[in-house]
C-alpha cells in the first residue's frame, strides 16, 4: 500500500514525499481509516511503530486554517515527545498555502510570552505536556473548547509518570461529541477508569507486533563475571566504533558513575537522567541531535518519548527492573529498518532475567572481548545442553558410569566408560541393520508376488 491511496489533501502529500514516506507502517495503514472517519479509538501498539504520523495526518486533513481557533489538542506525557510530535506537525503545517499555527505548550518555556501570543490569535493546533495547556486553560489565554480532536500520546507513561489528573482536567473541558484518540503501548488496570469515563464504545485496536523487537537489531549478551562495568562499556564504545551509542541504567546516580567514568577516559559523554533541569535537557537533546556527542548515558527516561536518529548501538549496563524497558531502550535503535546493535551486560547471577527476556521471543548472540575485538563465544547454557543431549542418547547404566566418573576415579576407568559407550553404539547400529535388513527382504517378497 502507498501513502497516496489515502485521500489526503494535496499538501500533506506533499509534505510526505519530503520526508520519504512511501509505504505507511502497519499502525498506519490499519489506523488512519478509523481516525478518518472521526471515531474514537484506543490504539495499542509497540513503541517505534509509526504512532505520530497515525494521528497528525488525518487530524491535519480536517484543520480549517481560515478557522481562528483550537481544533486539535496533543497530549504528551514529556517535553521531549511534546517537542518531537511539535516538530512533526510544524513539517506538516509547513506545506499548507494557508498558514496553520502550530504550538508548543511545555514547562520550561515562558508562560507570560505564550499568554500575549494567544491573546488574539489561538493556535489551530495545540501539543504539549497536561501540566502547562492546563495552565494555559486556567489562565483563560488558551480555549480549547472548540477542539474536534484531543490525543493522549503515551498514556501509560502519563499514568507512571502522574499526569493522569491533569489530563483528566483537561479532557472535560471538551464537548461530548469530541473524537477522543490515545495511544498508548500497554493498557494498564489503572488507565481502564480514565477511559471508561470519556470514551463511549471506542474502537480498540492493538496492533500485535510480528515481532518482539525490529529483526534488524542484533542483540548480543555479554558476561560481566570479574569485570568492571564500567570499564567493559568504555571497551565496547571505543572497539565497536559506534556512530551514536546510548548506554543505559538503572538509577541516576550509576548513570552519573559510568559517565564520570567515560569522561575520565576522556570520552565526550551526555547524560540524560530525572535531576537534570528541563532547559538543560532540551540543550542536551539539541546537541546530541547535532551529533556534538556521540556518548549519551541514561535513564528510563530516554527509553520513552525520546526519538534520537541515527542510534546505531544501545548499550544495557544493567537489566532493567522491568522488562517492559528492555523493549523500550532496544527499540532506540534499529528504527526505520535500518541496522542496529543491542548489547546487553549480565552478571551469571541474573540468568533468570536473562531467560525472561528470552521467554519475550529475543535471541541473544554470545559475545565476549578478546584482544581488543568483540568476538563469538560460548552459548552459556552449553553444558546443559550437552549434559541434557548426553542423558538423551546413554542408557542407565551408562548414565550411572559417567556420574561416578565425577568422583575419585581409579585409572583405566576413563577408557571403560569409552569402551562401554562405543559398544553400546556398535549394538544400536547392528539393531537398525537387521531392521533395514528385514524391510529389504519383506519389500522384495512382496514385489515379485
Amino acid at each position: 500500500m502507498l501513502f497516496t491511496s489515502f485521500a489526503f489533501q494535496p499538501y500533506i502529500q506533499t509534505a510526505l514525499a519530503d520526508k520519504g514516506f512511501v509505504h505507511p507502517t502497519e499502525v498506519q495503514e490499519k489506523l488512519i481509516p478509523i481516525i478518518s472517519k472521526g471515531k474514537s479509538l484506543i490504539g495499542q501498539s509497540q513503541t517505534g511503530s509509526g504512532k505520530t504520523h497515525t494521528f497528525l495526518l488525518p487530524l491535519f486533513d480536517k484543520v480549517q486554517p481560515e478557522k481562528n481557533e483550537v481544533q486539535v489538542v496533543i497530549c504528551a506525557p514529556s517535553r521531549e515527545l511534546a517537542s518531537q510530535i511539535y516538530q512533526e506537525a510544524k513539517q506538516l503545517a509547513s506545506f499548507s498555502e494557508t498558514e496553520i499555527r502550530v504550538m508548543n505548550f511545555v514547562g520550561g518555556t515562558d508562560k507570560k510570552r505564550q499568554v500575549d501570543r494567544i491573546a488574539n490569535q489561538q493556535p489551530q493546533a495545540v501539543i504539549g505536556t497536561p501540566g502547562r495547556i492546563l495552565d494555559m486553560i486556567n489562565e483563560q489565554a488558551l480555549q480549547i473548547h472548540t477542539a474536534f480532536a484531543f490525543v493522549v500520546d503515551e498514556a501509560d507513561m502519563a499514568l507512571d509518570m502522574g499526569f493522569l489528573p491533569e489530563v483528566d482536567q483537561i479532557a472535560a473541558k471538551f464537548s461530548e461529541d469530541i473524537q477522543f484518540l490515545v495511544f498508548s503501548a500497554t493498557i494498564p488496570e489503572k488507565l481502564r477508569p480514565f477511559l471508561k469515563k470519556y470514551m463511549k464504545n471506542p474502537v480498540i485496536e492493538e496492533i500485535a507486533s510480528k515481532t518482539v523487537i525490529s529483526d534488524s537489531i542484533d542483540n548480543w549478551l555479554i558476561s560481566t563475571k570479574g569485570k568492571n562495568t564500567s570499564h567493559l562499556v568504555y571497551q565496547l564504545l571505543t572497539v565497536g566504533h559506534p556512530y551514536l551509542a546510548i548506554v543505559f541504567a538503572n538509577t541516576k546516580q550509576r548513570v552519573n558513575e559510568i559517565a564520570n567514568y567515560l569522561k575520565e577516559q576522556d570520552l565526550k559523554v551526555a547524560t540524560i537522567h530525572g535531576d537534570i533541569s528541563p532547559r538543560e535537557r532540551k540543550r542536551v537533546m539539541k546537541q546530541v541531535q547535532n551529533m556534538e556527542f556521540q556518548y549519551v548515558v541514561a535513564t528510563d527516561l530516554a527509553a520513552r518519548g525520546i526519538d534520537i536518529e541515527g542510534v546505531s548501538h544501545v548499550i544495557n549496563a544493567e537489566i532493567p527492573d522491568d522488562l517492559d524497558f528492555f523493549i523500550h531502550r532496544v527499540g532506540r535503535t534499529g528504527r526505520n529498518q535500518l541496522s542496529g546493535i543491542a548489547i546487553t551486560l549480565y552478571d551469571p547471577s541474573q540468568e533468570p532475567q536473562i531467560e525472561a527476556i528470552e521467554a519475550l521471543g529475543i535471541s541473544f548472540e554470545p559475545k565476549e572481548i578478546k584482544n581488543g575485538e568483540i568476538i563469538s563465544t560460548y552459548d552459556r547454557n552449553r553444558r546443559t545442553k550437552r549434559e541434557k543431549k548426553t542423558q538423551d542418547v546413554l542408557d542407565p547404566t551408562l548414565i550411572g558410569m559417567v556420574k561416578k566418573k565425577k568422583k575419585k576415579i581409579k585409572p583405566g576407568y576413563k577408557k571403560k566408560i569409552q569402551w562401554e559407550i562405543d559398544k553400546s553404539k556398535q549394538q544400536k547400529r547392528r539393531i537398525e541393520q537387521r531392521q533395514k535388513t528385514r524391510q529389504a527382504k519383506k519389500h522384495k517378497k512382496n514385489s515379485s508376488q
